[in-house]
């Protein structure tokens, strides 16, 4: 196992086995990044097969030494340590030397702190973190309404390609899953109602309670639900993994503005197709409610009679603009978690989830506000 070069500048490391007890490395040449690689596998595939119980390594011939040839150095010598022999090292220059310690020495492990917290602190703690994030959302969403007006006035600088394209996915292609919803709530919410009312003889009176509450409650919601579901998970996802792949950084560096050109075409068009699907799901639970009244007996024109009878304009503008405002706070708060995301494996995923559970409660907080209003405005 020796090797031998004429040119010393070349880096050359010869092995001499003077007993079974004492093997000695003999280190030539420049030691540099280049040129190191076939050297620092001989001299690993000479170590491995040594037996013996010492190991000297023999500096003296080394000329240029970088990084790398210190790193080959420490190399041997940790190697020949964890395999139980006693390691030496001759002839190695001061200024060498120094580089040897420096490359050695590892910053202190610090034992990483936990703070533990009792249970008026963990309840401080959440609950800054929760009003942290609800000012989060409320400057966000103010954000997007400033840049939405600034592309009002410029409507060139809008994406709208972008926009039709969201819209189909949020709205076109969701029509199926909210009317087979809506039809099913339609026959479920007639059924329920019917089976009380039927005490009191008044079982056509389910289609004034259903109509009333498809199209100025449940409708929107339901709606608001699966739009939140589908739709704002899907924004969340889709930010979040532009976000871990520097996507986001990149718009910046470009000087485009993120709000600009993702968030503001998303929020318009989970905006503007909620309501539109909310009116998709009103039309089907209608629909499933004509069906149990019609089993139970009553003609279609009855049914008809009653819900032209208990709807009014205002009922169906009241639902049109709860759906307006949901689908903006759906898409607000899918695009904010998105744009929220870590880095991490599972980042995707927590901001999917989060933009799921924080729109359905901010659906309810909404729902609540709009029921007093109402109520005490008498609309």
């Amino acid at each position: 196992m020796d090797a031998t070069h004429d040119n010393p500048t070349v880096p050359a490391c010869r092995v001499t086995d003077d007993n079974a007890e004492h093997t000695c490395f003999v280190l030539s040449g420049d030691l540099t990044g280049r040129t190191i690689g076939p050297l620092w596998k001989q001299c690993a595939h000479s170590l491995k097969h040594s037996r013996a119980k010492k190991i000297t390594l023999d500096t003296v011939k080394i000329g240029v030494c970088d990084g790398a040839g210190i790193g080959l150095i420490s190399y041997l010598l940790h190697t020949a340590q964890k395999r139980g022999k006693t390691t030496n090292i001759t002839g190695l220059r001061s200024e060498l030397k120094e580089l040897l310690n420096r490359f050695e020495k590892t910053p202190t492990q610090l034992e990483p702190t936990t703070v533990s917290l009792n249970a008026v602190e963990t309840i401080g703690k959440q609950v800054l973190e929760f009003l942290q994030d609800i000012y989060e959302q409320i400057a966000f969403g103010a954000a997007v309404l400033i840049t939405a007006l600034k592309l009002a006035f410029k409507p060139q600088a809008f994406r709208w390609k972008d926009f039709f394209k969201i819209a189909e996915y949020a709205g076109v292609r969701a029509v199926g899953i909210v009317s087979l919803l809506g039809l099913l709530f339609g026959l479920i919410m007639a059924f329920s109602s019917a089976m009380p009312l039927k005490q009191f003889g008044v079982e056509i009176y389910v289609a004034d309670l259903v109509a009333l509450a498809l199209v100025r409650v449940l409708g929107p919601f339901v709606t608001a639900v699966i739009v939140a579901g589908r739709t704002g998970s899907a924004f969340a996802a889709e930010i979040g993994t532009m976000k871990v792949n520097h996507e986001i950084d990149a718009l910046e560096v470009m000087n485009l503005d993120p709000i600009a050109f993702l968030v503001v075409p998303r929020v318009w068009a989970t905006t503007l197709m909620t309501p539109l699907l909310s009116i998709a799901a009103n039309l089907l639970g209608l629909v499933g409610a004509a069906l149990v009244i019609l089993s139970l007996g009553y003609p279609l024109v009855t049914y008809n009679a009653h819900v032209q009878t208990i709807l009014s304009i205002p009922d169906v503008l009241v639902g049109l603009f709860k759906a307006l405002v949901y689908g903006g706070l759906i898409g607000i708060v899918g695009c904010l978690r998105g744009l929220q995301t870590k880095i991490g494996a599972g980042a995707v995923g927590i901001s999917t989830t989060r933009a799921v559970v924080t729109s359905i409660i901010l659906l309810v907080i909404a729902e609540g506000i709009f029921s007093v209003l109402l109520y005490f405005l008498e609309i």
